[in-house]
C-alpha cells in the first residue's frame, strides 16, 4: 500500500481526470488534507505512467526498496514562514522517497544548506521517516510528479498549478519565498498573481540573488520573492552554484521570514 508522509496511508489513487487538482486543490482546509489529496492524483497520463515505470524497473542500489511511486506532496509544517519552491521531484529522489527533495543530490545540497542556515534539525534527508524537521520553511515544487527528463510540459505544470496554489494560500504566516532555478520561478509568477499579490510589466525576471518585494492591492502582507539557481547536479558540479551561495540566499530569505530554529515568533505547529 502506498503511503503518504509520517507512514499514514494515503487511500487508493484517484481515477485519471485532468480537473482533479482544479476541482480537489481549491476545498482542501488544511495542509493535510491537501497532502493526502496530493498524493492521490493521476492527471497527467504521462507522468503516472513515468513515475510507475520507473518504480518496476528500480536502479540496482534501491532494488530492495518500495517506491513512493506517487505524486510528492510538500514537507514542513503549516505555521512556515518561508517556502521553498523547487521543480519536481526525482525519479530515484522523491519518487522513490515520498519526499519532496530527498534521496538525490539534490536534497543532499539543499538540507545541508537548510540545516546549517538553522532551516532544518539534521543535515540529510535520507526518507519520509527519519525524523527530519523542518523549523518555519515548508519545501514544495510546482510539478508534484517526477518527469521525464526532469522536464514537465506547460501542459503538466499548469494542471498542477492548483495544488501549489492551495499550498500556499494555506500558509497564512508565508512571508519570503525562495525559487530554485527558471522553471519554479515562471510557474510561481502567475500563481502569486491569482493569489492578489501585484504582478508587474514586465515581470520580474529570475536570475541567481534576485529579490522582489510583492505587495497586494487589499493591503495585506508583502511577499518577498528571491531567486536562487537549483541544486542540480550539474549546476553544482560545474560550479554555477555552489554550497555558499545557497546558503546565503536561505540565511537572507530567513532573516525576511523570521523562520529558522530560535527565531523570534510563535512556537512551531505539529504538521
Amino acid at each position: 500500500m502506498s503511503r503518504t508522509p509520517g507512514g499514514g496511508p494515503s487511500g487508493p489513487p484517484a481515477p485519471a481526470d485532468p480537473a482533479f487538482p482544479a476541482r480537489t486543490a481549491p476545498r482542501c482546509a488544511s495542509l493535510g488534507a491537501l497532502d493526502r489529496q496530493v498524493s492521490r492524483c493521476g492527471a497527467c497520463p504521462r507522468l503516472v505512467a513515468w513515475r510507475e515505470s520507473v518504480a518496476a524497473a528500480p536502479r540496482a542500489a534501491f532494488r530492495d526498496e518500495e517506491y513512493w511511486a506517487r505524486p510528492v506532496p510538500g514537507f514542513g509544517p503549516r505555521d512556515a514562514s518561508l517556502a521553498v519552491v523547487g521543480l519536481a521531484p526525482a525519479a530515484h529522489g522523491g519518487n522513490r522517497t515520498g519526499r519532496m527533495f530527498t534521496g538525490d543530490d539534490s536534497g543532499d545540497v539543499l538540507f545541508a544548506a537548510l540545516h546549517t542556515a538553522g532551516l532544518a534539525s539534521r543535515p540529510a534527508s535520507t526518507d519520509r521517516d527519519d525524523g527530519l524537521t523542518l523549523h518555519g520553511v515548508r519545501v514544495t515544487a510546482p510539478v508534484h510528479c517526477a518527469p521525464p527528463q526532469n522536464r514537465p510540459t506547460p501542459g503538466e505544470r499548469d494542471a498542477c498549478r492548483p495544488w501549489l496554489a492551495a499550498e500556499l494560500g494555506l500558509l497564512h504566516r508565508l512571508r519570503a519565498v525562495v525559487v530554485l532555478g527558471g522553471f519554479g520561478w515562471q510557474a510561481l509568477l502567475p500563481v502569486l498573481a491569482d493569489a492578489g499579490y501585484d504582478s508587474p510589466r514586465p515581470r520580474p525576471a529570475f536570475g541567481h540573488g534576485a529579490h522582489h518585494i510583492l505587495t497586494r492591492a487589499d493591503g495585506g502582507e508583502a511577499l518577498h520573492v528571491l531567486g536562487c539557481y537549483h541544486p542540480s547536479r550539474r549546476n553544482v558540479f560545474t560550479g554555477r552554484l555552489t554550497p555558499a551561495m545557497l546558503l546565503e540566499v536561505l540565511t537572507r530569505a530567513a532573516r525576511i521570514s523570521g523562520a529558522g530554529r530560535g527565531a523570534d515568533g510563535p512556537a512551531p505547529c505539529p504538521e
